[in-house]
C-alpha cells in the first residue's frame, strides 16, 4: 500500500508532501539525465513538522523520506512516488536504509556532540538512493547549543540532503532554525479515522477500537497500546480512580505516593531490559573479562561512567514520561467531568467510568474543575523544571482536594 496510509486524517499535509516528492523526483531525474530541472519546483531542504502528540509527525516524516527514495518503474509512466513496495519505500519504513537517519532520543535532551556527529553525516552524498534523509522526531529537545550546531547545517544543506525536524510546536524550535524550514501543521485526527486504522492495520476489534480512540482522544499511539496492551488499560484504570481518593490528606499522599511509585517502576522495568545488556557490550568492546566483577582495562573508567551517567538520564526521561501519561489521563477525567457540569454535547471520552465523572461533576462546579485542570498544567510544568516528582505529584494532589 502508498506510504501515505499511515497518514491518519492529514489530507492536506498528505497533498502538500506527495506534490513535494513529485517535484524531487523530477529534480534527481533532470541532474541524472543531465537535463533542465523544472522551473517551479516546490522541493525545500528543510521541513518543520508540527502538531499535538499523537497527531502522526514523525509518521509524516518517515512517510516523505520514503516518497523521497521510492524507486518503484511506475514513476516513469506517471506514477505516484511513495508506492510502499519498492526497496527504497520498504527500507526507509522500516528504518533500514542506509541514506535514511532517523533520530529520536530517550534522555532528556540532545547535546552539542551528538549533533555535530550528525551534521558531518549530513555532507555525506547518498550512498545508494536518491536523497540524504535526516529525520529528528525530538527537534524540540535540542539544546541551545546543539540548535547551534545545526543552524549552518540546516541554512546551507549539501545539495541532495534533506532535513525533516518534528516537534510539537514552533515555539519549541529555536526561531533562527524554524525560519529556515517550510513549515507543515498536522492536527489531531478524529475519534473515527483512529478507530479505523487500528481495525484495518492492527487488526484489533471494532469494539476495542473505537473505545481505545475515544479514552484517548485521537493519539494513534496511545490508542494501538491501550488496545493492545492489558497492562496499559489496568495502569489507566487506576489513574482515574485518583480524583475519587483525594478526599482527605491521608488519601492526597498516598495516591501521590502510588503514581510517583508506578513510574518509577516504568523506569526500572525499562533499565532492567536495556542497561544489563548495554553495559555488558561495552565491557566486552573494551576488552574486560566476562562477568560483572572482571577488571576492566586502564584508561576506561571514564567511558563507563558516561554510559552510566547516560542510562541515569534516560531513568529519568522514562519516569517522566509515565507521569505526564498519568497526568494527561487525569486532565482527560477533568476534561468530561467539565463537560457534564456545562452541559456541553462535546463526547465523553472515559464513558466507561460515567457513574464517577457524574458523581464528581454534582459535588462541585464548573470553576473548581477548570481549577483543578489548572494544578495539572502547574504539576507538569513543575516536573519540567526539575522539581522532585513527589513534591510536585503532592502538591497537585492537595490542590485536586481543595479545588
Amino acid at each position: 500500500m502508498p506510504v501515505w496510509d499511515d497518514l491518519v486524517g492529514q489530507e492536506r499535509v498528505q497533498t502538500q508532501l506527495a506534490a513535494a516528492a513529485r517535484d524531487a523526483d523530477a529534480l534527481v531525474t533532470a541532474v541524472t539525465d543531465g537535463t533542465e530541472p523544472p522551473a517551479a519546483n516546490k522541493m525545500t531542504h528543510a521541513w518543520l513538522f508540527t502538531g499535538p502528540p499523537g497527531s502522526g509527525r514523525s509518521t509524516a516524516a518517515r512517510a516523505f523520506a520514503a516518497a523521497l527514495q521510492c524507486t518503484s518503474p511506475d514513476r516513469a509512466l506517471g506514477g505516484e512516488p511513495g508506492c510502499g513496495f519498492c526497496d527504497g519505500c520498504h527500507t526507509t519504513v522500516v528504518g533500514t536504509h542506509s541514506d535514511v537517519q532517523i533520530i529520536r532520543t530517550d534522555l532528556l535532551s540532545i547535546g552539542v556532540k551528538e549533533t555535530r556527529d550528525l551534521v558531518r553525516k549530513a555532507q555525506l552524498s547518498p550512498a545508494v538512493g536518491r536523497w540524504q534523509v535526516i529525520i529528528m522526531e525530538d527537534a524540540d529537545r535540542l539544546t541551545e547549543g546543539a540548535g547551534n550546531v545545526l543552524l549552518k547545517a540546516v541554512e546551507e544543506p549539501a545539495p541532495r540532503t534533506v532535513w525533516l525536524l518534528c516537534a510539537p510546536s514552533l515555539e519549541d524550535v529555536l526561531p533562527t532554525i524554524r525560519s529556515r524550514c517550510r513549515h507543515l501543521t498536522l492536527r489531531t485526527p478524529s475519534v473515527e479515522a483512529v478507530a479505523e486504522v487500528l481495525v484495518r492495520r492492527d487488526g484489533i476489534e471494532p469494539a476495542a477500537a473505537a473505545a481505545a480512540a475515544r479514552a484517548t482522544q485521537g493519539h494513534i499511539g496511545r490508542a494501538r497500546r491501550l488496545a493492545t496492551d492489558a497492562a496499559a488499560r489496568a495502569r489507566r484504570a487506576a489513574v482515574l480512580k485518583l480524583p475519587l481518593r483525594v478526599e482527605d490528606v491521608g488519601g492526597c499522599l498516598k495516591a501521590a505516593q502510588e503514581l510517583v511509585d508506578a513510574a518509577a517502576e516504568d523506569a526500572k522495568q525499562v533499565a532492567e531490559e536495556v542497561d544489563g545488556k548495554e553495559t555488558e557490550d561495552l565491557r566486552a568492546a573494551l576488552g574486560a573479562g566476562a562477568g560483572a566483577g572482571s577488571r576492566m582495562p586502564r584508561g576506561t573508567a571514564g567511558v563507563m561512567k558516561e554510559l552510566e551517567d547516560r542510562q541515569k538520564r534516560r531513568r529519568t526521561r522514562t519516569q517522566r514520561d509515565s507521569l505526564d501519561l498519568a497526568l494527561t489521563e487525569l486532565t482527560g477525567f477533568y476534561r468530561d467531568v467539565l463537560a457534564l457540569q456545562l452541559g456541553s454535547s462535546v463526547a465523553i471520552a472515559n464513558e466507561e467510568i460515567r457513574p464517577d465523572l457524574d458523581r464528581i461533576a454534582r459535588a462541585s462546579g464548573p470553576e473548581r474543575t477548570l481549577r483543578r485542570i489548572e494544578s495539572i498544567i502547574v504539576c507538569r510544568d513543575a516536573l519540567d523544571r526539575n522539581v522532585a516528582p513527589l513534591l510536585a505529584v503532592e502538591a497537585m494532589t492537595m490542590s485536586l482536594r481543595a479545588g
